[in-house]
C-alpha cells in the first residue's frame, strides 16, 4: 500500500495543536512543540547522524501558516521565524505513530542535558 495521505489538516491555535486525519482511517494531534523540535530541518537534524541540535525553549512555540508543497509534504511556518523544514506526508505519519516514544526521548535528552521542560516544572 501507498504512504497514507491527509485528509484533513486542522490547526488549533489557541491549544497549539496540529491535527491531521489520514486516508488509512489514522488522526494524529501533534502539539506544535513536538514539531517544532523534531522538524525535519538541517538546522535542528544536522546533516548526519550525530549532529542533531537539540532545540531549547519551545514549549510557546506555535504554527503561523501551513504552505503546501507540491503533492507531498506541507512547509509549517513556527511563530520563532523556524520555516526550513519540509513536513513530508511519511514523516508527518512516521511522528503521529511514534509520537509518545519521541516525545519522552525529547524530554530525556533536555534532562540529560541539564534542562527542565517548562511542563515538568
Amino acid at each position: 500500500m501507498a504512504d497514507p495521505k491527509p485528509t484533513n489538516i486542522n490547526l488549533h491555535q489557541k491549544s497549539h495543536i496540529l491535527e491531521i486525519d489520514f486516508d488509512d482511517g489514522s488522526q494524529f494531534k501533534y502539539s506544535t512543540e513536538f514539531l517544532r523540535v523534531h522538524s525535519p530541518s538541517a538546522e535542528v537534524r544536522g546533516h548526519g547522524p550525530g549532529e542533531e541540535t537539540l532545540q531549547l525553549g519551545k514549549s510557546d512555540v506555535n504554527i503561523n501558516a501551513i504552505e503546501p508543497v507540491g503533492v507531498y509534504a506541507v512547509k509549517l511556518v513556527f511563530d520563532d521565524n523556524h520555516d526550513s523544514g519540509l513536513y513530508t506526508w511519511s514523516y508527518l505519519y512516521d511522528l503521529g505513530v511514534n509520537y509518545e516514544a519521541k516525545w519522552q526521548n525529547y524530554l530525556q535528552r533536555l534532562k540529560e542535558a541539564g534542562h527542565k521542560h517548562a511542563e515538568l516544572n
